[in-house]
């Protein structure tokens, strides 16, 4: 029997707070269009007191963020990129181009080709996400791609060090300081200062998300990213400390991050509600991440493996985090999240901030149907084809009366040309 001890509330406000947010992103999108720079210049100014000579940064801005980062601090970032590389070669590397004779003389095949030039997002209004230039720049670096634009907001009225270095050391062509729908209407629709992209790609706020929806079609994207997410599935091999620390890690992103306790065990579902109350009055973002956890929070208690199974695929959160005796049986029957974290030593932040597997997920129940940010995003998978004489007269006399089953008779004269003339 699956017992919910504390359920989320239910925000019926959210639909009509979503209508608010299209609405402006259409105007803005559409205020971009008309009037490019100026119209940038002008959003920028107004939400987030920014309009400097030029949004791209000079070499010589880059390196005094250099200058502002302590050195401690680079080699952490360039440790993290090394991580992250190190996982986007070697996913790269089980992509192969594929060549095959089908029959003979029919030759198919596909080819990987890198997607031309790509436009980072890397948050940074409220928290400095130095981790998601990582995610998208590295990645996109080891895919091929031959332009690679950035852009973050300014943090603290200026530009971040941290995420310019960082952004600088995953190999970001250009840099730009700008942010929200701006910044992302800016990179896939072209100024007079920024050339357009084919592709944008990171995460970001409700409006940056509806910004990447609404331009899906013109520009390619990763996927839509909405507001974390994390689900614990434990049984009485951890306690309520644990728990709670990990639930509370990833409510902090926002009042509007749902986290979820999946378990079979009612001791610890009481345990960790108990350990969350002591730490959200210790924790720094406690403000933040208690609203989430009031609002948003659940305990969900199950009798069996099988049933904490059903109700995790049926959640599909973006980060599930599997504390058991068997954390593989997870691993091997799980289909909806992600991305998963097996066993108590291993965390969510673990996965956002350095240790290799990107951290630009599905949320909204998306893992149903895709994964998140890899090498392979950013890799166009091609096909391609060619017969010889004899083989296009055989294919050729098949393709003839298919055509015309179909009442295609343009398509049935292609079929027939060469049949007249090869066979």
């Amino acid at each position: 029997m699956i017992r919910h001890l504390k359920a989320a509330t239910t925000l019926e406000a959210k639909e009509a707070e979503h209508n608010d947010v299209r609405a402006t992103v259409e105007r803005i999108l559409a205020d971009v269009a008309a009037r490019r720079d100026h119209a940038v210049r002008e959003h920028s100014e107004r939400l987030d007191g920014w309009a400097p000579a030029s949004f791209r940064l000079t070499r010589a801005q880059i390196e005094a963020c250099y200058d502002a980062v302590p050195t401690r601090a680079v080699d952490d970032i360039k440790f993290a990129q090394a991580q992250v590389r190190r996982f986007a070669e070697a996913q790269r590397a089980t992509m192969h181009d594929l060549e095959v004779e089908t029959l003979p003389g029919v030759v198919l095949g596909h080819r990987h080709i890198p997607v031309t030039s790509v436009g980072c997002y890397v948050p940074g209004g409220k928290y400095p996400l130095v981790a998601s230039a990582h995610m998208s720049i590295v990645t996109a670096r080891v895919a091929g791609v031959a332009r690679i634009a950035a852009a973050a907001p300014p943090f603290q009225g200026r530009p971040s060090p941290a995420i310019v270095v960082a952004m600088d050391l995953a190999g970001a062509d250009e840099i730009y300081c700008l942010g929200g729908v701006q910044a992302v209407a800016a990179m896939a629709l072209g100024t007079e200062t920024i050339a357009p992209v084919d592709m944008i790609v990171g995460p970001g706020n409700a409006y940056v998300a509806e910004a990447k929806r609404q331009l899906f079609g013109q520009v390619g994207i990763d996927l839509l990213a909405g507001p974390t997410e994390t689900l614990v599935i434990a049984d009485d091999s951890v306690d309520g400390d644990l728990c709670a620390t990990d639930l509370l890690g990833q409510a902090e992103h926002g009042s509007n991050s749902p986290a979820i306790l999946l378990t079979n065990s009612e001791a610890l579902a009481h345990s960790t509600m108990r350990a969350i109350e002591r730490q959200l009055h210790v924790l720094p973002t406690g403000k933040v991440a208690g609203q989430a956890w009031a609002d948003l929070g659940q305990v969900i208690v199950c009798d069996t493996e099988d049933e904490m199974l059903t109700v995790a695929d049926e959640i599909a959160s973006e980060h599930v985090q599997v504390m058991t005796r068997r954390p593989d049986t997870f691993l091997e029957r799980l289909r909806n999240y992600g991305s998963l974290f097996l066993g108590p030593e291993t965390n969510v932040a673990y996965g956002d901030k350095v240790i290799g597997t990107n951290h630009t997920l599905p949320t909204r129940r998306a893992a149903r149907y895709t994964g998140g940010l890899w090498v392979g995003k950013f890799l166009k998978t091609c096909t391609y084809q060619h017969t010889s004489r004899q083989a296009s007269v055989m294919i050729g006399e098949y393709c003839s009366r298919l055509c015309a089953l179909e009442g295609f008779a343009g398509h049935k004269e292609q079929a027939d040309i060469r049949l007249r003339r090869y066979a």
